[in-house]
């Protein structure tokens, strides 16, 4: 049988579409393409094992030092408890929207918890640092253990900032389970609750996992709320409480400076971007590994 042929219109859209394709993949490579070359640049001068495994990050305090484990430490650091914060209050939530609340009400809560992910960021940095710290983790920990600026304050509001995320994402990954599954259940006499949580649950878990994804790649790559409630020293620490540097809290630092392009803190900026750029490859390669073990198991 003979295949009509394409009208006009049908190939002008199919060529805008490969067009628009081919336009996202040259753009990310050509900010690969960046932040490799003016690396390289940087690491004429910093060598690679200093920058990997350095313990230190001084680049105005001589002797110079360049290790970037005190960055990517404080990086972690905000991005997990940001996670710890939203998640278990992030997927349950979801789990309500989609599968106990009523029409009504998920029609309200849903636009309220987006309005969350409208407010500017630089918004919340200044409600970490004129309210949570001061009137929330001061008052419950002690003013001689908290910091005026420490990673748990950034923690909080980083965690309210991706809730949004992950109740969104978790709610639809969670309605687009066929509903015959859940009648399958339901017809061997399991409860709602066992739906929702042996059943929903595992079937929307790739959903669920690119929600985490999402929200950790915003968590990682946040800047001015993290920059205004974490604070600006560099350390190698896993207490909360204490004053750290994200790799993104640097950046703006010195992009906001009057640092002189071509210097090497200037140069520095590329070098951390490119390990943002290793840490989020990571993640993502790390999580397709664990979907794929997870739908052998389940095929």
């Amino acid at each position: 049988m003979l295949r009509p042929r394409p009208r006009r219109y049908e190939i002008l859209i199919r060529s805008s579409l490969a067009l628009a394709a081919l336009l996202t993949v040259a753009i990310t490579l050509a900010i690969i393409a960046v932040l490799f070359g003016d690396s390289l640049a940087f690491f004429r001068h910093v060598s690679m094992v200093e920058f990997v495994f350095g313990l230190r990050w001084a680049p105005d305090i001589e002797p110079l030092s360049f290790g970037v484990l005190p960055l990517a430490c404080g990086t972690l650091l905000v991005a997990a408890g940001a996670l710890l914060f939203a998640l278990p209050i992030g997927v349950p939530t979801a789990i309500f929207l989609s599968e106990y609340s009523p029409r009504w009400l998920r029609q309200v809560a849903k636009p309220v918890l987006e309005i969350l992910a409208g407010i500017p960021s630089v918004v919340y940095g200044y409600f970490a640092a004129t309210f949570v710290t001061p009137l929330v983790l001061k008052p419950l920990f002690g003013p001689e253990r908290v910091d005026a600026f420490n990673a748990a304050s950034a923690a909080l509001v980083l965690g309210v900032m991706i809730l949004p995320t992950i109740c969104s994402l978790c709610d639809d990954a969670f309605r687009s389970v066929p509903v015959t599954l859940r009648e399958a259940a339901y017809a061997l006499s399991a409860t709602r609750l066992e739906v929702s949580t042996r059943v929903v649950f595992p079937a929307a878990l790739s959903g669920v996992v690119a929600a985490v994804l999402l929200a950790l790649a915003r968590a990682i790559g946040e800047t001015m709320a993290v920059a205004l409630a974490a604070g600006s020293n560099p350390q190698l620490t896993l207490n909360p409480f204490q004053q750290v540097q994200t790799m993104t809290g640097y950046m703006a630092q010195v992009s906001m400076g009057e640092t002189a392009a071509g210097s090497i803190k200037y140069e520095a900026i590329f070098a951390i971007g490119l390990t943002l750029f290793a840490i989020t490859f990571s993640v993502n390669w790390i999580a397709r590994r664990i979907l794929k073990r997870f739908r052998e198991v389940y095929e």
